[in-house]
């Protein structure tokens, strides 16, 4: 290889400046034709992407973060569709067609169908005097003044620009749609932030025969039996009526270890941290997880207390990451 490393670095950070000055070419160049863009997508009874090539595999995301974020989109393919899948397309649908030229066979021979199908299409087009921009309701114009391959061939620029434009209308519609975190939960209910947003403490924590309980006048050494018993890496201090007053912790018992030779004399009260940080069972995962994690000291297991502050569970760090397996 006749190339330093030097000269790779700078070529890498040429291309992505040609990709960024695009970004920034698109930003300036949106207009009115975005706006309807946006209207004909939240009228629409259903969405349906197509491309062909390189515009395909954009298509492909875009249809994709459309329906993450709730609406009715499905990809199909340009060919495919001219070989039966576009029955797919009815009356008061929308189809975003993406095409770099405007010309693409494919996508040429299309259009008519669509029309015929009574179907409104948006483009996310590179030439704006294509038959492609000319034929389409909406065209958002997507153009490049060069590829960033060292060949101005190969679609990179103009690909990042077609993906920035879903991305725009992706981010629009979830703004205009009052788009939450519970409802991007909603649609990813397997996925860690979506747990994190439906489950609840009481689903995953500890609670009846598995919660490790002591109370504060019983020894240090009973402490650690029933941590090592009940495998939770802590126990909960309760007095008399199971409200809480502490807890110990795997960590507490290496400190004392360091700091006492003899523990035999050791009550509970005496290492037990008071207090504790604590969280109810009706508290979403995502807010335990950020009762452990948003501290200057973070911690790996919380008590889980009722209203009266009585323990009735535990909940740990790896309960929360496990939930999502």
């Amino acid at each position: 290889m006749n190339i330093s490393k030097d000269d790779i670095l700078k070529f890498a950070r040429e291309t992505l400046q040609i990709e960024i000055d695009s970004l920034v070419q698109l930003q300036k160049s949106l207009d009115v034709s975005f706006v309807r863009a946006i209207e004909y997508i939240l009228d629409a009874r259903k969405i349906i992407v197509s491309g062909i090539g390189k515009s395909g595999i954009i298509g492909r995301k875009i249809a994709g973060t459309l329906l993450s974020i709730g609406f009715p989109c499905v990809f199909m393919h340009s060919v495919d569709a001219l070989h039966g899948d576009i029955g797919i397309v009815s009356k008061d649908d929308l189809v975003i067609l993406l095409s770099k030229s405007g010309s693409t066979e494919e996508i040429v021979q299309l259009v008519p169908f669509l029309k015929n199908r009574g179907a409104k299409i948006i483009s996310i087009v590179g030439n704006p005097n294509s038959f492609l921009a000319k034929e389409s309701d909406v065209s958002i114009i997507a153009q490049v003044e060069r590829e960033a391959c060292p060949l101005n061939i190969v679609p990179t620029s103009s690909a990042m620009v077609a993906l920035a434009v879903g991305d725009a209308l992706a981010a629009c519609l979830m703004k205009l749609k009052n788009f939450t975190l519970e409802d991007f939960a909603r649609q990813h209910p397997l996925g860690q932030l979506g747990r994190n947003l439906i489950l609840r403490v009481e689903d995953v924590m500890h609670k009846d025969n598995h919660l490790p309980l002591i109370k504060p006048e019983n020894s240090f050494r009973e402490a650690v039996i029933e941590i090592t018993n009940k495998k939770l890496g802590c126990v909960c201090v309760v007095d008399d009526n199971q409200k809480l007053k502490g807890i110990i912790t795997d960590g507490d018992v290496r400190r004392t270890l360091q700091r006492f030779e003899d523990i035999n004399q050791l009550k509970v009260s005496d290492v037990m941290t008071p207090n504790p940080v604590k969280v109810h069972p009706s508290a979403l995962l995502g807010e335990a997880l950020a009762l452990m994690e948003q501290r200057e000291s973070q911690i790996n297991v919380l008590p889980v207390v009722d209203d009266e502050n009585k323990c009735i569970g535990v909940i740990r760090l790896h309960d929360i990451m496990r939930s999502s397996i």
